[in-house]
């Protein structure tokens, strides 16, 4: 469709199927040639969240949906290599674990190896769980942290010095609006993880600006295979164990739109075109596009007699650092009530 990355290695984690799919052909199709990853083959399509106990609960409606969609979404790294090789361009699959730093170097110097560099990231692959802050186990917290932001530093890591020594990169790491924290959603360890991976690309940015590098995050809201889970979790466990505040969906399945629609994006950000977008981090869902503001301090105060005490913060706050203030329940911004 153009050729403003012709010449430029891309190299795509978690890009089987769903989003990041969807972003490897957007970038083959500007001339990139793409390196896809995901762990391993993929044997079996299921949903993660949803094991043989859960599945048991649905309604035979609700079973027989979820096998019609579930069967949407196979495929892995090779498959979407392939497609992209059917479509014209040049591909090949690497599968390896990303979480795991030696094996993140293996995955980037075969990149290297087959194309020559690696002069684009785009770090999608993710991992998540449902649990209230009570239930969630260190297991749990590990695995969904192991990939944002460990995987993606890890990749980085790696690709960097090919990046450096071509004085020309671009990296663009998946997060999630789950990043702020909104949205009713009981799932702090990936809004932690997400918050990780923006503080990991606001301190790239910065650090690799003088060699022409690029930092920049998307976060997506999209239908894909998590959206399946998203759609069927609260409904086949305990109120205690759901995903959300209200028991809801995040976003209704039906309703949420194919990461087709905003690729393309995605490949503008690994553009010359975009050179000077760096730091930035951009919401993403259907044909909306939005920009997040960087946080900035609002309010202040200062007690010029020294230390603070109790007796002055409760007399000064009021006035001066709380004088306009809404706690996080209050404040309506976005997703956020």
């Amino acid at each position: 469709m153009g050729n403003r990355l012709s010449g430029k290695v891309a190299l795509v984690t978690g890009s089987g199927q769903g989003i990041g799919r969807a972003i490897a052909i957007a970038l083959a199709e500007e001339g990139a040639k793409v390196v896809t990853n995901n762990r391993a083959p993929v044997k079996k399509n299921v949903a993660n969240q949803l094991d043989e106990a859960k599945l048991a609960r649905l309604t035979p409606e609700q079973l027989k949906w979820y096998h019609e969609e579930i069967e949407k979404y196979k495929g892995d790294a090779e498959t979407t290599a392939q497609a992209i090789r059917e479509a014209g361009y040049e591909a090949s699959a690497v599968f390896g674990d990303i979480t795991d730093f030696y094996v993140a170097k293996r995955i980037v110097d075969k990149a290297a190896e087959i194309y020559g560099s690696v002069d684009i990231v785009v770090n999608v692959a993710g991992a998540f769980g449902f649990a209230p802050i009570e239930k969630i186990t260190p297991e749990l917290w590990d695995k969904v942290t192991a990939v944002k932001p460990k995987g993606h530093f890890n990749i980085i890591r790696h690709a960097v010095p090919y990046m450096r020594k071509n004085k020309w990169g671009r990296i663009i790491n998946c997060a999630s609006p789950a990043w702020t924290g909104g949205g009713g959603l009981r799932q702090s360890e990936y809004c932690a993880a997400n918050a990780g991976t923006v503080g990991l690309t606001w301190a790239l940015a910065e650090e690799l600006a003088e060699d022409g590098i690029t930092v920049n995050a998307f976060c997506p809201a999209a239908k894909t295979r998590a959206s399946i889970d998203m759609e069927l979790f609260d409904k086949v466990v305990d109120e205690d164990e759901r995903a959300t505040k209200t028991g809801e969906p995040f976003a209704p399945y039906d309703e949420t739109p194919p990461p087709e629609l905003f690729a393309s994006f995605i490949a503008y950000l690994a553009s010359d075109e975009a050179a000077q977008i760096t730091g930035s981090v951009f919401m993403t869902m259907g044909n909306f596009i939005g920009l997040y503001s960087y946080p900035t301090i609002t309010a202040s105060m200062v007690n010029e007699d020294g230390a603070w005490t109790m007796e002055k913060i409760i007399e000064m706050a009021p006035k001066t650092l709380l004088k306009n203030y809404k706690n996080i329940n209050q404040h309506k911004n976005g997703k956020r009530e």
